[in-house]
């Protein structure tokens, strides 16, 4: 099955020049999720992790249902002010400005394995800061999985785990 038959490009959105790729396609398509998710975990089982984390907001609709596959605890990497209780926060700059991601302080061990999910793998700084914030806890990323890569931008570049991509757009 290809994939790029289920995700749609959107012209102009959110702005004008940016071609938006779009997974809400892929998601009303039960063939078609089942099969990423077939992917995505067949690549998560060599890398062994103990614990599946997500990317708020579109990370967590991979991330849930791999963890329940796999057996294994999901975490959250959501938001600045999103997760009650104590947090690990980590700051990281934007092209224009800055944002902060946290995890709860309870969420990993140390010298757990941790594999992150999210969507989309663009410039890469939110997925960096992820592997950064959860190796601060010590915890070790063992990858990074994602459905789209969007290859032009290099993010991989910057993401310090290694990446998979079920799918690459390069331009």
């Amino acid at each position: 099955m290809n994939l790029k038959d289920h995700i749609r490009g959107i012209p102009d959105f959110p702005i004008e020049g940016i071609l938006f790729y779009d997974i809400a396609t892929l998601l009303r398509s039960p063939e078609a999720m089942e099969h990423c998710l077939d992917l995505l975990e067949d690549q998560l089982r060599e890398w062994k992790p103990e614990v599946i984390a997500g990317i708020e907001s579109r990370g967590f609709l991979f991330a849930v249902p791999l963890a329940q596959r796999m057996g294994l605890p999901m975490m959250m990497i959501r938001k600045a002010g999103k997760l009650p209780g104590d947090t690990h926060a980590l700051t990281y700059d934007l092209e224009y400005g800055t944002d902060t991601i946290e995890i709860q302080s309870d969420a990993l061990e140390s010298g757990q394995r941790v594999a992150i999910l999210d969507d989309l793998l663009a410039t890469g700084g939110t997925l960096a800061a992820s592997v950064e914030l959860c190796t601060s806890v010590g915890a070790e990323v063992v990858g990074c999985g994602v459905v789209i890569d969007l290859t032009f931008l290099n993010g991989r570049d910057v993401v310090k785990a290694p990446v998979h991509a079920l799918v690459a757009y390069d331009d």
